[in-house]
């Protein structure tokens, strides 16, 4: 059955240098995004909006871009010596224990310059502040530790993508299967 479903040309040289150049795209796209995370200073120079906390800011589904650097040395944000992030900022955080991108905006700071930078944030369509969001036994972010990086830049809605696979595994494997075929079917 499957041999219907391949063309007849399908040799085993062809399928090999099919293969490869399947590797090469995932080889070229984990390069790149490597590179993006150096340039950015970020392990994860781009996320998406996962929820409504940032609305009317950043809507679900919201593609950021993060900095996570400053070319002078001085820190990560735009506030210069004393620390880099400034209250007003958008960061990105993850939750100690668990891999899960929160993007809120910061509310409150506490030391810099020789003392660690702690932050304290909040979503800007939330009631409270982050604390009940942060691990056990936390009050506030430490810069160094908790911090990804500071939104720099968007694309809107474009991360929906990303939103409807993770929500929904049977469309994940669909594309996937989809992927894969196209690559077993390209002609030369």
């Amino acid at each position: 059955m499957l041999s219907t479903l391949l063309p007849s040309n399908l040799h085993p040289r062809h399928a090999l240098t099919q293969l490869l150049n399947f590797a090469l795209i995932l080889s070229t796209a984990f390069m790149l995004w490597k590179a993006l995370s150096v340039a950015t200073n970020s392990p994860s120079p781009i996320v998406v909006v996962l929820s409504g906390s940032m609305e009317p800011a950043f809507q679900r589904g919201d593609l950021l871009f993060l900095w996570n650097r400053d070319e002078l040395g001085w820190g990560m944000g735009t506030g210069g010596r004393d620390g880099g992030i400034q209250v007003g900022e958008v960061v990105v955080y993850n939750v100690r224990g668990k891999d899960i991108p929160i993007v809120h905006r910061v509310v409150r700071r506490y030391g810099g310059g020789a003392q660690p930078l702690r932050l304290l944030t909040k979503g800007d369509n939330n009631l409270a502040d982050d604390t009940e969001l942060y691990a056990r036994g936390q009050a506030y972010l430490d810069r160094e530790k908790d911090v990804i990086g500071s939104v720099r830049g968007y694309v809107p809605f474009v991360g929906y993508v990303t939103i409807l696979l993770s929500e929904h595994p049977l469309l994940k494997t669909i594309m996937l299967g989809l992927m894969g075929a196209m690559v077993v079917l390209q002609r030369e």
